[in-house]
């Protein structure tokens, strides 16, 4: 096998693809040491840069769209949801008075009772239905439901001049 310019170049490319795939391990780079591979394998075929080029842009762009969606879906099925995952968004009550700067107050939601913390910084009394919009660490940070702007509907009446 005789090596020259070309042959280096993509050996090279396929190298530190396959060593930035091995330091990530997230599935960033691998399509593109597929795409340096096609090209390499162009190349000692003896085809033109530019079609080595091409190649390699098209086998890249084929692996990623075609084989990411698959390969996360594959590597992502044991995953499951937490407790944490569930109560965004949801409906809770406070159960003593949320206040950031003394540090205190609890909310209860989904039949737990959480530490919590005011997502604006405003004290929040007992009894206020909140919302779950943020977990940090073991507290849950709430917004009064009231505070949020509902959708804005059809069948509102319209203002007049």
């Amino acid at each position: 096998m005789v090596f020259n310019a070309g042959t280096v170049v993509w050996l090279g490319v396929l190298v530190v693809m396959l060593v930035a795939e091995g330091i990530t391990a997230g599935l960033v780079s691998i399509w593109f040491a597929a795409g340096a591979l096609a090209a390499l394998i162009v190349q000692m075929l003896g085809g033109w840069a530019w079609l080595q080029i091409l190649v390699f842009l098209l086998v890249s762009l084929a692996a990623l769209l075609l084989l990411r969606p698959m390969a996360r879906k594959m590597l992502q099925k044991d995953r499951q949801a937490t407790n944490a995952d569930r109560v965004y968004e949801m409906l809770g009550v406070a159960e003593t008075d949320i206040d950031n700067i003394e540090g205190s107050g609890t909310v209860k939601l989904d039949g737990k009772v959480w530490t919590a913390r005011s997502f604006t910084g405003a004290p929040i009394p007992a009894g206020t239905l909140v919302r779950a919009k943020m977990i940090e660490g073991v507290k849950l940070i709430v917004c009064p439901a009231e505070d949020e702007v509902p959708p804005p509907s059809e069948s509102a009446p319209e203002e007049k001049n």
